[in-house]
């Protein structure tokens, strides 16, 4: 099945995963024009009317960016909407994003019927993150148009399957878009996200570390500083299993190797103070930060990325007669 018009236009085969807190117009701006979807969730605007002027500004940078370089236009934006009983500003938040007719919505913690119905009806496609099979099945069974697999070792909320079995399951039945997330901060991992059937690579840990992100000073070193090791998988702080650096964990004054498991009826993504407080300060953080050397632009990000893509494309075509 060929891509959604709207993925056709994105030159870089990269979404920026939305960061909770983190991602913000400034963000998605730089990832747009560098060549990729930049992504950022509904919820990052608060009080919840930012989030028109949020859009507005991305939709007017947007378009002052393609006016300046026809020849290299900016790949579309997504906004990503957690679709969880929880959330009391979905609606408000789905009206934003019709008038604005955002091209991409991500949903998560929930597929809805009537939420992929609405995006349709403005003309927008649905990429739904799901951890496993069953969950795809439901997705594309509501409605949406592609699916984002988070598998074993991505930021923030995450699965545990290996890449390998979760694309090569849901290619079984499934021929749409298909974006790939799990510890990719590499060209490299993007080729192999790639060669394992995917369409896209998802990234988002290594962009918490650039210069547009908003992110303390302190979470971006530490990401810097840090590598898989210092990732412990955890439900305590929102009660979903998520990927997490241990050192915010210790500044919170708890022990990341012995903590206590959460009640999931006591998760909480409506928007308020409590719902972001744990992300405030137990930083989210997925496996493949070891390649994150240094805080950069995002667009310096994206360049290496590139950089590598095109690094390993060439080893594997090199290597392609001795496979043969």
């Amino acid at each position: 099945m060929p891509l959604p018009r709207v993925l056709q236009q994105v030159p870089f085969p990269v979404i920026g995963a939305p960061l909770f807190i983190v991602s913000n117009p400034k963000l998605v701006l730089a990832q747009c024009t560098a060549g990729i979807v930049g992504s950022m969730p509904a919820l990052n605007a608060r009080p919840a009317s930012q989030l028109d002027e949020w859009l507005a500004e991305i939709t007017e940078g947007l378009a002052a960016w393609n006016k300046a370089h026809p020849e290299r236009p900016a790949a579309p934006y997504a906004i990503n909407q957690i679709v969880h009983k929880t959330n009391d500003r979905l609606e408000h938040d789905m009206q934003v994003c019709a008038k604005y007719k955002v091209p991409i919505v991500i949903t998560s913690l929930g597929a809805r019927t009537d939420i992929n119905d609405a995006v349709h009806g403005w003309g927008g496609i649905v990429l739904h993150d799901v951890i496993n099979n069953t969950f795809a099945k439901k997705a594309i069974e509501k409605g949406a148009d592609g699916l984002i697999l988070v598998a074993a070792g991505a930021g923030g909320h995450a699965g545990v399957k290996s890449p390998f079995a979760l694309v090569s399951e849901i290619r079984e039945w499934f021929d749409g878009p298909v974006a790939l997330s799990g510890a990719i901060a590499t060209g490299g991992g993007v080729l192999a996200a790639q060669a394992m059937g995917a369409d896209f690579a998802y990234i988002g840990s290594a962009f918490v570390a650039t210069q547009e992100a908003r992110a303390s000073e302190a979470y971006k070193q530490c990401i810097v500083d840090s590598n898989s090791d210092d990732i412990v998988y955890s439900s305590l702080f929102t009660g979903v299993h998520g990927n997490y650096l241990k050192p915010s964990i210790r500044a919170a004054g708890m022990d990341p190797d012995n903590l206590p498991e959460s009640d999931p009826s006591k998760m909480n993504f409506g928007g308020g103070e409590s719902s972001s407080k744990a992300w405030k300060d137990i930083w989210g953080c997925g496996q493949g930060i070891g390649a994150v050397k240094a805080v950069l632009p995002a667009g310096e990000l994206v360049a290496r990325l590139k950089r590598e893509y095109a690094a390993a494309r060439s080893r594997a075509l090199d290597a392609a007669p001795a496979l043969a």
